[in-house]
């Protein structure tokens, strides 16, 4: 069968991958996994050739029909002979099987330009396609990559974001076990307001204090009496009413007793010591539980 005339680009492509489709592989690969067996088979014919001509050799020597440089002579023309066997059989190989081949591809496995092919999968579709369809494709499938890129952008923030998240969670677990030890303290500070407070309604019910008039404070480095002649006047005034107060029953005792009388009397006494108590008593339990870097804290609160 004669080759066809030559056919347009477009029946030049599509028909063959159709075809490489339709069969489920290549014809190409075919047609050269049938040219390697043929080669295959020259190749083993040269060798049992070369086995049968070295035995004949062999045999001959053996015999002793001919001598020693005959011998040498016979050897060299057979290998000259195997070698133009080899090359002849090669060439007229390659020649039938490249023929072979062309013919193959042109007439075997070929689609005629005019034949219309449906594959079985294709059945029923319509695949004619107007440019603005296919522009408005382009356009969609330009889009939906786009958005796939946002997506896993989107990705690789949640993704550090988790790890930051991670990372922030870890350092305030590392914190809050830092001062998990103040939890006890916090939680006797909180009965604390209220005796405070029942501390300060006891105080306030006590009598106000006399407030005593003060002397008026001297210059600095200098004794009351050196200021001046009044200064030394009220200085030995008042020297004269200590020793006074002394000769006439005013000692310590009776000062203590006056002074405890102008504050109130002994049971509202008693109830604001019971307060203060129970306040130093609660505040040194606090201070036995926090550290040992804060006791000039505890020390003020006491005072």
């Amino acid at each position: 069968m004669a080759p066809g005339p030559p056919s347009g680009p477009t029946t030049q492509t599509a028909p063959p991958l159709l075809l490489c489709e339709a069969l489920g592989f290549s014809p190409q690969l075919l047609l050269d996994d049938i040219i390697n067996i043929a080669n295959n088979a020259v190749q083993d014919g040269v060798n049992g050739m070369e086995d049968f001509l070295n035995k004949w050799a062999d045999e001959r020597d053996a015999r002793g029909d001919i001598s020693v440089t005959s011998s040498d002579a016979t050897t060299y023309e057979v290998e000259q002979g195997l070698v133009a066997f080899q090359t002849l059989l090669e060439y007229h190989t390659d020649f039938a099987f490249d023929f072979f081949e062309a013919w193959c591809l042109r007439n075997i496995f070929a689609i005629p330009p005019d034949l219309p092919v449906v594959l079985p999968h294709h059945a029923g579709l319509d695949l004619t396609t107007t440019p603005e369809q296919e522009q408005d494709a382009m356009d969609e499938l330009d889009a939906l990559r786009a958005q796939l890129d946002g997506q896993r952008k989107f990705n690789r923030l949640l993704k550090r974001s988790v790890k930051a998240s991670a990372r922030q969670r870890t350092q305030a677990e590392t914190r809050l076990s830092h001062i998990s030890t103040l939890r006890a303290p916090l939680d006797t500070l909180h009965a604390l307001p209220d005796k405070f407070h029942a501390m300060y309604t006891t105080v306030s019910s006590l009598p106000p204090l006399e407030v005593s008039p003060t002397v008026d404070l001297t210059e600095p480095g200098k004794r009351q009496w050196e200021t001046s002649r009044s200064g030394y006047v009220n200085w030995a005034l008042s020297r004269l009413l200590v020793r006074t107060d002394e000769g006439t029953g005013h000692g310590a005792v009776d000062k203590m007793d006056s002074a405890a009388a102008s504050i109130g009397n002994g049971e509202a006494l008693r109830r604001a010591l019971h307060e203060v108590d129970t306040v130093q008593r609660d505040l040194a339990s606090v201070q036995h539980q926090q550290p040992s870097d804060e006791p000039e804290d505890d020390s003020r609160m006491e005072e």
